[in-house]
């Protein structure tokens, strides 16, 4: 006949329903470690807490689990036929948690933007990405600073420059579609000062993108107008505050208008004149380590991007061309004052 321990006679469901399981982690814990201060190290307690679960499990279940000897804590039969058990238990309660958690955070999306595309461009349709992939968490951090993908978590950037990355996948997604913009009320000021937008030019007031890596400086020196005395009254570090000063009447912003379509279809920006042509060069881009492009989500992301930033840049030159506004394409080598900055 088999013999019976003390444990082997408990009733399953009675144990069940009854066991303290925390006292019984707590001894898992011991037991495997062989230490109540390093149990209670794993478990972020104090000694005297897991001493207290062990006495209340021993309590319950009316066995020693645990003797001590030379300042040793050694398993009883009993206790050691519960360790048995609990250990695979716990065991496979942890690596569910670990998968469960890897698995949270491969559903991560991780994207870092330049500020000014992220608030103006990437922010108010990103919402659409989203809704196609619901099941996916997306984090944007703004910010100037480009990703170092070794040594950050991060699977995408999306750069503004010149595209000249070295051992990353770069692949343009969008332009610049740089002129002179100011308000309105703005523009009809100018027009009663003279009808020569040379003139005009010379007695507004500039506002400088300090980086972007089209500036004042170059653009007046592309279209061979000489200012007199060449001041800004307002210099900011984001595009985004330049075009909200513009877009106040504070001046003419020399800025691009992929990241001010919204405004110019409002009518709250114009061209200050179509004397002048557009500058356009390709100064947005998808970046990232070529093996990034092997998760699913990335690769979708990209597409999507590709879509979206198509269909704005189709927008922008057509509402550009309706107003009259000439297009002149612009090879990277006349970009000769580059910041190493972000938009």
């Amino acid at each position: 006949m088999l013999a019976l321990g003390p444990l082997d006679g408990i009733c399953y469901q009675g144990v069940m329903r009854d066991l303290n399981l925390k006292a019984t982690e707590y001894f898992e814990a011991v037991a495997r470690l062989g230490s109540v201060t390093k149990a209670a190290a794993e478990l972020g307690v104090t000694p005297s807490a897991v001493s207290q679960q062990l006495t209340l499990l021993e309590t319950q279940l009316g066995v020693k689990l645990f003797r001590r000897e030379k300042r040793r804590l050694n398993l009883t039969i009993d206790g050691d036929r519960l360790f048995q058990t609990t250990t695979q238990a716990f065991g496979a309660i942890r690596n569910a948690r670990s998968a469960i958690t890897r698995q949270r955070d491969l559903r991560n999306l991780i994207i870092r933007v330049s500020p000014s595309f992220g608030v103006r461009w990437l922010g108010p349709r990103v919402g659409g990405f989203a809704s196609q992939n619901p099941d996916w968490n997306i984090r944007i951090d703004a910010s100037p600073d480009f990703s170092s993908f070794e040594t950050e978590t991060v699977d995408l950037d999306l750069r503004y420059g010149l595209g000249t990355w070295s051992g990353l996948t770069v692949n343009p997604v969008m332009h610049d579609l740089v002129l002179p913009l100011c308000s309105p009320a703005y523009l009809e000021q100018l027009q009663a000062m003279s009808p020569d937008p040379v003139e005009q030019l010379a007695g507004a007031r500039l506002i400088d993108s300090v980086k972007t890596l089209f500036r004042w400086d170059l653009w007046l020196a592309a279209n061979r107008v000489v200012l007199p005395d060449l001041t800004y009254p307002f210099r900011f570090d984001r595009s985004s505050m330049s075009i909200e000063m513009a877009k106040q009447g504070g001046g003419i912003a020399l800025d691009s208008v992929t990241l001010c379509l919204g405004e110019l279809e409002r009518g709250e920006l114009v061209p200050f004149s179509t004397a002048f042509e557009v500058i356009e060069f390709p100064a947005y881009w998808f970046v990232c380590p070529p093996r990034h492009l092997n998760r699913r989500i990335v690769k979708r992301f990209s597409d999507w991007l590709t879509e979206a930033c198509g269909a704005h840049d189709n927008a922008a030159r057509a509402h550009l061309t309706a107003n009259g506004c000439r297009f002149r394409p612009s090879a990277h080598t006349e970009l000769i004052d580059v910041r190493p900055w972000d938009l």
